[in-house]
């Protein structure tokens, strides 16, 4: 009988490199649908001339005419109680003067017209919702009544005063916990019976465990490669000599690198893949380059990635009607010794890597190099 399972994986650090989450919308109190496109205004190269905007993960912005007041003094709060405006204490202890609820009638053919876009996943981010959650939950009730996939609302996701902050996260949840969910049901599938959600633990970005049901997409992306760093943190470090090690993570589709000198790192904001995120996680450097990494000549340019071949075809070399990647190219250059390989690869999975077939693979882009030139 299977006691307890803790598993980690890279599903949401792939689907984000890859850009295959779900299609997401953003909504936000009315007068800041740009506010997350705006970001902080930061400039990490004072002197470039060219400033790339941030990712952004949504397709679309929904404005919802609500706000709330956060009151200071029992003077304001009178006045505002004496023009007819509500006062509630928030979850905070702070005192909120309602100004304006959403109208979720009016709310309502909007959602649907999403909907029928084929936007499956909301991120509801309004202006006080850390501590008046209750216009986002509201919208979270129509939402989910209304058939969305899925609804991720920044007072659950990260109750933080920084609407940036705070919104960045939360897309971040609503555009990989679909694809986090249907990894998940696909795993516990192959368990006879299912499997207990208090059996299935999975590694957080932050180096803990979560239940399988509390595992969301914003503590996910970082789920495989802080796997990593616990495993090596606990088997390789020398606690008498106290050296500090670099973890160097190639999988098939990114790289991860990382140092443990005792005790896991932890950062509470980075940027992985373009994308901003503030939650808790091991500090751990990933780029979109791995073994499974496809190799292109575009535009008259090399490039790698970020797409994958994935396990499945996988590599040509894989023999199994895959892509050329950076594992064929070094089978091909030697780097990859296939004779020390396995016969596990082709449909029978018999059979040993294809070096011959990565190198045809290869030939054709560089037939497709010198057409281009002219050569």
């Amino acid at each position: 009988e299977i006691i307890l399972i803790a598993h980690s994986t890279t599903q949401a650090t792939n689907a984000l490199l890859e850009r295959k989450g779900a299609r997401t919308a953003l909504i936000t109190t009315k007068g800041f649908a740009d506010a997350l496109q705006i970001g902080y205004q930061d400039r990490p190269a004072l002197f470039d001339l060219r400033i790339p905007k941030p990712d952004l993960l949504y397709q679309a912005v929904l404005e919802v005419d609500e706000r709330v007041r956060i009151l200071k003094s029992d003077a304001e709060a009178s006045e505002l109680a004496r023009l007819g405006h509500p006062i509630h204490k928030g979850r905070t202890g702070e005192r909120f003067a309602v100004l304006a609820s959403p109208d979720l009638n009016e709310l309502e053919p909007r959602l649907r017209n999403l909907l029928e876009q084929g936007i499956t996943s909301l991120a509801v981010v309004l202006l006080h919702a850390y501590g008046f959650p209750e216009h986002e939950e509201a919208i979270g009730d129509l939402a989910r009544h209304l058939g969305f996939q899925q609804v991720s609302l920044s007072s659950q996701v990260m109750p933080a005063v920084r609407l940036v902050s705070r919104g960045d996260t939360t897309t971040v949840d609503a555009y990989l916990t679909p694809h986090i969910r249907t990894y998940l049901d696909s795993f516990r599938a192959g368990f006879a019976g299912g499997i207990a959600d208090e059996r299935l633990l999975f590694m957080q970005s932050d180096g803990g465990l979560a239940r399988a049901d509390g595992f969301t997409g914003s503590r996910a992306i970082l789920s495989g490669p802080a796997g990593g760093v616990i495993g090596y943190g606990r088997s390789i470090w020398n606690p008498d000599q106290g050296q500090p090690v670099i973890g160097f993570d190639m999988g098939g589709t990114s790289t991860d690198v990382s140092r443990f000198a005792g005790e896991p790192d932890l950062t509470f904001a980075t940027r992985t893949a373009g994308v901003r995120i503030h939650a808790p996680q091991l500090d751990i450097r990933t780029v979109a380059a791995g073994g499974g990494s496809r190799l292109f000549f575009d535009n008259a340019m090399f490039r790698v990635g970020p797409e994958s071949a994935g396990a499945h075809p996988g590599p040509v070399c894989y023999r199994k009607g895959g892509y050329p990647t950076v594992t064929d190219a070094n089978l091909v250059l030697g780097r990859l010794q296939g004779a020390y390989f396995p016969c596990i690869f082709g449909p029978d999975e018999d059979q040993p890597l294809d070096r011959e077939a990565s190198y045809q693979a290869l030939a054709k882009i560089t037939a497709d190099i010198n057409a281009h030139y002219g050569a």
